[in-house]
């Protein structure tokens, strides 16, 4: 067993991210101003590189430290990033998509919520398991399965335990079927329409550090979104559900 600093990869918790950059031309949205819509572009892409993106927002929090930036590290991925939260010992790793690639950003995450997709990336000579081998994965964007199918199947391909937050219009309606094959663990997902900023996700990261219940990391997810859009304490709560 590998042992660094007193941490080793049994007391490391780890979360995977998947990012399809906002991309007026390639996804099914309302198009937004061009500079943020541009799905190549990570620096002002609004699920990215702007102050509600993924990278950003969580690069601006004290609760999360970044460590390692990667460009292109496959070619797909424009980005990836690592963070190390602050006080304890949970890693996020985060890859930001060409929004062109929406579909595979989706299929890729469904293999990691099925325990494929493995990944791993060396920290200080620790080696951090992500992917399939993530305590958490998450989807943050356009839902793109309302503009296509996958005609694939995601067998659960190991026994160990894996929360998921998908953040993206109707995504209980919509991710359930493939994701009930993976045997993945909706923690926190929407049943309406709703902008797919990583305050929502952040929050929510909060509460699951700490091993709070999926009830209490639900109601950080809907206050966090209430904080930020204005929408009612209701709405949030109706729009942002866990469970099945």
């Amino acid at each position: 067993m590998l042992i660094f600093g007193g941490l080793s990869a049994e007391n490391i918790r780890s979360v995977h991210v998947f990012v399809a950059l906002c991309d007026n031309v390639n996804q099914g949205i309302v198009p937004v101003p061009a500079f943020m819509g541009n799905g190549k572009d990570t620096k002002r892409n609004l699920y990215w590189g702007l102050a509600g993106g993924v990278k950003t927002y969580s690069k601006n929090s004290k609760e999360w430290k970044l460590i390692k930036t990667i460009k292109n590290p496959k070619n797909v991925i424009l980005e990836r990033v690592i963070f190390k939260h602050s006080t304890s010992n949970v890693y996020l790793l985060a890859d930001a998509y060409d929004g062109a690639e929406i579909k595979q950003t989706i299929i890729y995450f469904f293999k990691a919520s099925s325990g494929d997709f493995l990944t791993s990336i060396i920290i200080d000579s620790l080696k951090i398991n992500f992917g399939g081998n993530s305590n958490l994965v998450s989807s943050i964007g356009h839902d793109g399965l309302m503009d296509f199918d996958l005609d694939i199947n995601f067998e659960q391909n190991n026994t160990k335990k894996r929360d998921a937050i998908i953040l993206a219009c109707i995504s209980k309606r919509f991710f359930a079927f493939n994701l009930k094959q993976t045997g993945a663990n909706p923690l926190v997902w929407t049943t309406g329409l709703m902008a797919p900023e990583a305050y929502t996700l952040k929050w929510a990261l909060d509460g699951w550090v700490l091993n709070e219940s999926n009830k209490k990391i639900r109601e950080r997810a809907a206050q966090a979104y209430n904080n930020y859009q204005k929408c009612g304490l209701k709405a949030s709560r109706n729009l942002l559900i866990t469970g099945w």
